[in-house]
């Protein structure tokens, strides 16, 4: 029998590398997708990938109870990947309550839709790095203590947290990957990576003159989002669920990230780099370090591209873009 996936916020990066590696394998793949007045461009990174008309595209919203119930009823999956949240972190400051109410609260929509229309099915909540925060260890496990910074975070944290207690309250296979920063070309503009490769594709091509960035010390640790979606699907095959780290056990500053596209196209940081302060966050979370040992060992997943490989791809990209 062929697999069925219904994944929320398959237009989203994460959404787009996870719906072709399911495709791969022979899954048929279903998407929600919230209504939207530009709907024309929603299914951009779909394109991109080549696969816009493979998946199957159901209106939804993780607000609308009802509408998770009907969906599920008509899809019937095997496995339900939520990934669709109130995802920028600096957004969250303008906009907590409505960062609470999908990313935190549309959790509990979606997974209580799993509960009383297809409770076999298996469940992946994205839970983020960002709810480690001020970080409480050097290196950062599935047993670290929380501490959320922004209120994305703390909706994060509740999202992660109610998938933990309808997997013991109810005996759903719901698992949770906690993934540190992961790239990709399919990143949005609004993200600190994609703006970097973004302008430095800018800058090389005469089209910008400056790159202006906030706190360029904070430390990340980044990886590529079509190896992260991996580890997604590796969660559900696995008999027991369970939550794992997922990251590259690497941490770089904002610094180095940008040197390291600069550098790629031969231009010398320093001379365009710009920093604002008004691009500081409220409450900045310094460092970020994964530690990914229980992935490896259970899952036998590991990082496989390297900073430096995904910044040069991402610049390449948004070079072939701005070209056109």
């Amino acid at each position: 029998m062929t697999k069925r996936a219904l994944i929320t916020g398959v237009t989203g990066q994460d959404g787009a590398y996870l719906a072709q590696l399911l495709l791969s394998k022979g899954y048929d793949v279903f998407g929600l997708v919230r209504r939207s007045s530009h709907s024309e461009v929603t299914d951009t990174r779909l394109k991109w990938l080549g696969i816009d008309r493979d998946v199957k595209i159901v209106d939804g919203n993780l607000l609308d109870l009802s509408g998770l119930i009907r969906t599920l009823k008509d899809v019937r999956p095997d496995e339900v990947y939520n990934l669709a949240a109130q995802s920028f972190v600096k957004s969250s400051w303008q906009q907590p309550i409505l960062t609470g109410e999908v990313t935190a609260l549309g959790v509990t929509n979606i997974l209580e839709a799993v509960r009383l229309e297809t409770p076999e099915a298996r469940f992946y909540q994205a839970s983020s790095s960002e709810m480690y925060g001020l970080i409480q260890e050097d290196m950062q496990s599935e047993t670290t203590p929380f501490y959320p910074r922004s209120p994305y975070a703390v909706a994060k944290l509740y999202g992660h947290w109610i998938t933990v207690n309808y997997r013991e309250s109810f005996g759903i296979h719901a698992s949770s990957g906690i993934l540190f920063n992961h790239e990709s070309p399919l990143r949005g503009i609004e993200f600190v990576t994609r703006k970097v490769t973004d302008s430095v594709a800018r800058i090389k091509l005469g089209l910008a003159g400056e790159l202006r960035l906030g706190n360029i010390d904070a430390k990340r640790d980044w990886g590529h989002s079509r190896d992260y979606v991996e580890a997604m699907w590796l969660m559900l095959q696995q008999d027991v669920p369970d939550d794992y780290v997922v990251a590259t056990g690497r941490t770089t500053t904002v610094r180095d990230m940008c040197r390291v596209a600069f550098q790629h196209v031969g231009l010398a940081m320093d001379d365009y780099l710009v920093i604002d302060p008004a691009l500081f966050r409220p409450a900045e979370v310094d460092v970020l370090l994964g530690n990914p040992a229980k992935a490896k060992a259970k899952l036998g997943w590991e990082a496989k591209t390297s900073l430096e490989e995904m910044i040069a791809e991402m610049v390449d990209a948004d070079l072939k873009r701005l070209s056109r």
